[in-house]
């Protein structure tokens, strides 16, 4: 073979020019992540020839960056919501889920989500994952502490509230900190490592190997800087994750992520999975979409306060969930995002980086410092001051348990996109599939023998609007398990 690549992405090799196979399998999988890594398990475990193709040199992805929340319920409750006292309706899960997404909301994704989480954190445990059985009271993003259960999203918030039956989703292993990422990963790894799995790490996957009728028949790679083509008889699950490292993508498809700072994901984050699912004819969906978010709290007494936009207004319920706030924060006008709070509740958060843009012992000199409309800030704080003394927030319905007058001295926060403050991000599009994992054409037509999962298919979570910590992981991890059942039953 020549030393000089020649393969890319979006044009996959024709079957019929295949002189040599260089590897034989009944699966190959694109990423070694908490979605390649599920695939791998589930189709070793139904009986394929399984070799994961890694571009790193390690097992990881962005699942091992994250917290490994996973966000999991209905059918009556994990046991750890059980533990806790909760009794999870599947269709307060479901309900809440289609909700959240909105009308880009995947209803049968959602529905089998739903009715297969409890199974799905059983299946968890089983691989290794430890969960206690304790809840995290705070608001937080995540439990800090080695506790299993709390509220990750807008489950308790306007209007989420009146729609589905609030109650805690998200699961954090037995760690404390921010850690899960790498325990998890280390568990699904040790798992993979018990099964007659090959892994191939420094692989570059390249493009796929596709027939004269469009079906998958394998997928070219890089490993020692040669093309070695690899027949994959059943199937190839594409697990490479999003395209947030891709900054001609983010231009293309999500300018709008321009005014985050911190992109979440590993350096194999470039698209490239999306790329060879399109070159073989799949369908991409929602690209324009991604998370991006606001982790003004913890601390929880931040929720106290108000944010104002650069006309001095408030905009939203601040009692949502952190990406929420973020998507409402987008769709101001003016240069000016302000968090309004009194002395009492001001605890510097620990994520945010915001500056303290002005104080005052009096509104006036409070608008004076931050460069806002004394007049309107007068009006918008007595507004919310006069209802709020009586639990009632008639504008934005923020839930009386985080409703109190805001009275001085006061101090502003600064949260303008671009100021400095902390605004992370990831993508949500990419190839569109079926719940099997089985990737699709314009057409909604199956690709026959091509799956995807993780960040690679557009999943469940797909607005900031609507998201919840632990439902990416919950996703990848999820879906992943599918498509490796999947492809492995497939007749090649």
């Amino acid at each position: 073979m020549s030393d000089t690549p020649k393969s890319t992405p979006t044009k996959p090799k024709r079957f019929s020019t295949v002189e040599q196979w260089d590897m034989e399998t009944d699966v190959a999988i694109m990423g070694f992540g908490g979605a390649g890594s599920c695939a791998a398990i589930e189709a070793s475990d139904a009986g394929a020839d399984v070799i994961i193709f890694e571009v790193t040199a390690a097992s990881g992805g962005s699942t091992a960056l994250s917290s490994a929340e996973v966000y999991m319920g209905g059918n009556g409750g994990t046991a750890v919501q059980k533990a806790c006292g909760y009794d999870d309706s599947t269709e307060d899960m479901f309900n809440f889920l289609m909700a959240a997404m909105g009308e880009l909301a995947d209803e049968d994704k959602i529905r089998m989500y739903c009715e297969n989480s409890v199974e799905h954190f059983d299946w968890l445990v089983s691989m290794g994952a430890k969960y206690k059985n304790s809840e995290y009271k705070e608001r937080a993003i995540m439990a800090v502490t080695d506790d299993c259960l709390l509220f990750t999203g807008n489950e308790k918030s306007y209007p989420f509230r009146e729609i589905a039956k609030p109650c805690p989703r998200g699961h954090n292993l037995e760690v404390e900190g921010d850690n899960g990422g790498p325990m998890l990963m280390g568990i699904l790894t040790e798992q993979v490592g018990k099964r007659p799995i090959r892994v191939e790490y420094n692989a570059r996957a390249l493009t796929l190997i596709a027939d004269d009728d469009g079906a998958i028949q394998g997928i070219v790679v890089r490993i020692d800087n040669e093309e070695r083509n690899v027949r994959a008889r059943k199937g190839v699950i594409l697990c490479a994750g999003g395209f947030v490292m891709n900054q001609e993508m983010l231009k293309k498809y999500v300018p709008q992520v321009s005014i985050g700072n911190i992109p979440i994901g590993n350096p194999g984050d470039t698209g490239a999975g999306i790329l060879m699912g399109q070159g073989a004819g799949g369908a991409v969906i929602h690209m324009n979409e991604a998370f991006i978010t606001l982790p003004f709290y913890p601390p929880g007494s931040l929720t106290f306060g108000i944010f104002v936009n650069a006309q001095a207004q408030r905009f939203i319920n601040e009692d949502i969930y952190h990406a929420r706030m973020a998507h409402h924060i987008l769709k101001q006008s003016g240069q000016g995002i302000y968090l309004i709070l009194n002395h009492d509740d001001y605890e510097h958060p620990p994520f945010l980086g915001a500056e303290v843009a002005g104080t005052g012992e009096t509104i006036e000199e409070l608008a004076e410092d931050v460069g806002l409309d004394a007049d309107m800030l007068r009006h918008t704080i007595e507004f919310y001051n006069q209802h709020a003394a009586n639990g009632e927030d008639p504008l934005f319905h923020k839930h009386e348990a985080w409703l109190k007058p805001i009275e001085p001295p006061y101090a502003a926060l600064d949260c303008t996109p671009g100021s400095g403050v902390f605004y992370p991000y990831f993508t949500f599009g990419g190839l569109d599939t079926l719940p099997t994992g089985e990737v699709l054409t314009m057409e909604r037509e199956v690709i026959p023998g091509l799956y995807a999962a993780g960040r690679t298919a557009c999943g469940v979570p797909r607005t900031s609007a609507g998201y919840g910590s632990g439902m990416s992981v919950g996703d990848a991890t999820f879906f992943g398990r599918v498509a490796g059942k999947a492809a492995a039953a497939r007749n090649g």
